[in-house]
């Protein structure tokens, strides 16, 4: 239920008020945001090996050199499996063809997972879709759907990893324009900078665009206080964009990264971008990022791992923490999709990213790889 408010405000003061609470949000230091920051089962088969392959060493979409710590994870970490042929898919890849509607809760059935390595953004990111059944599986003729990036700065273009690959999200726009879909917005609420800024130096907005889909500035009057389901814990009522919680579909895409407050931003997280209180959900953090899965279910969640920013997290800064990976994670299950991707980070696990447990205990998905579909493939 939406309940328009009288515009109560924990965040008062204005837009400098805002910008610090957003700042304190995103546990970094990074400069001052501007004070004009807008507010914007199918039924499985037996279950693969979890184990992801060696990382490419091709390019991604880098505009600056790549660091010279840009090679292979460890592999204590990641282990590696030869990578599939080019010309045929590996075993277990075959995509679904059957299975009830993507929800965001474990009850529905089976989890199912595709993890795509190579050195094209935009092929590994319709290989990983196609490998869970395809856009059509998610996305409806006629439908209203919001592809929800990460655009964390204004200062930082994509090659530093503290954003989403614009490769990543425009091929998403794009798949959902074949499929039919009425309307594909992207948007943010970044927490360094202006939103504007932030759209055009992280590259999405040009990619979105010119895949046919809108750039939208979340504005103030569209934040609009929710109540939250029953399952929620913590969160009762907030105000939350108003759209996110009308459209049809949520497609989520986080780039896989370091954070200074919950460890990692990965998709349970991302969902930061769609609240307003960023200053609150400091109060029990890793329960209160949980808490948003229950209202915003997204249908999809598409992990970003072509470049990886494994320290100085949210905002970086420094090429020498980013890794590339190469890599894409699909599941219509987030909590999946959280805990596949917390391997790429040797000091992390779903203990110490506690809102990747919390959220699965909760039955919003699953964090046991060991019951999920996982397809991999090497392209």
């Amino acid at each position: 239920m939406v309940r328009k408010l009288s515009r109560r405000r924990v965040l008062s003061g204005g837009g400098i008020a805002l910008a610090v609470s957003a700042l304190a949000a995103c546990g970094g230091s990074a400069p001052e945001p501007s004070p004009t920051l807008p507010l914007a089962t199918l039924p499985a088969a037996a279950p693969t090996a979890t184990t992801v392959p060696p990382t490419m060493a091709a390019a991604g979409t880098a505009t600056a050199a790549s660091p010279t710590s840009e090679v292979q994870a460890p592999t204590a970490v990641l282990p590696t499996v030869p990578p599939a042929p080019a010309t045929a898919p590996a075993a277990n890849t075959a995509p679904p063809t059957s299975a009830p509607e993507p929800t965001a809760s474990a009850a529905a059935g089976p989890a199912y997972l595709a993890a795509v390595h190579g050195a094209s953004p935009a092929a590994i990111t319709e290989a990983a879709i196609q490998a869970i059944g395809g856009i059509e599986r998610f996305v409806k003729q006629g439908d209203d759907v919001i592809v929800k990036p990460n655009m964390c700065v204004s200062y930082y273009g994509p090659e530093y990893a503290a954003t989403t690959n614009p490769e990543v999200v425009a091929t998403i726009v794009k798949l959902c324009k074949a499929a039919g879909a009425k309307r594909v917005r992207a948007m943010d609420f970044p927490w360094g900078g202006r939103a504007e800024d932030a759209y055009k130096t992280s590259g999405i907005q040009a990619a979105v665009e010119a895949a046919g889909g809108e750039m939208e500035l979340m504005a103030h009057a569209k934040y609009k206080e929710v109540d939250f389901p029953p399952e929620s814990r913590d969160i009762r009522h907030w105000l939350v964009y108003e759209d996110a919680v009308k459209a049809d579909v949520i497609i989520n895409v986080p780039i896989a990264k370091h954070h200074g407050s919950s460890v990692l931003t990965l998709g349970c997280k991302n969902l930061m971008g769609l609240i307003e209180q960023r200053n609150l959900i400091h109060v029990n953090l890793h329960q209160r990022i949980a808490d948003l899965v229950t209202l915003f279910k997204p249908k999809l969640t598409v992990v970003d791992a072509v470049r990886i920013l494994v320290a100085n997290g949210p905002s970086g800064g420094d090429l020498n923490d980013v890794k590339k990976m190469d890599t894409v994670i699909a599941s219509h299950d987030i909590v999946a999709a959280d805990a596949y991707a917390v391997r790429f980070f040797p000091f992390a696990d779903i203990e110490k990213v506690a809102y990747i447990k919390l959220a699965g205990d909760m039955g919003l998905g699953t964090y046991d790889l060991a019951s999920v579909d996982v397809r991999e493939l090497s392209i």
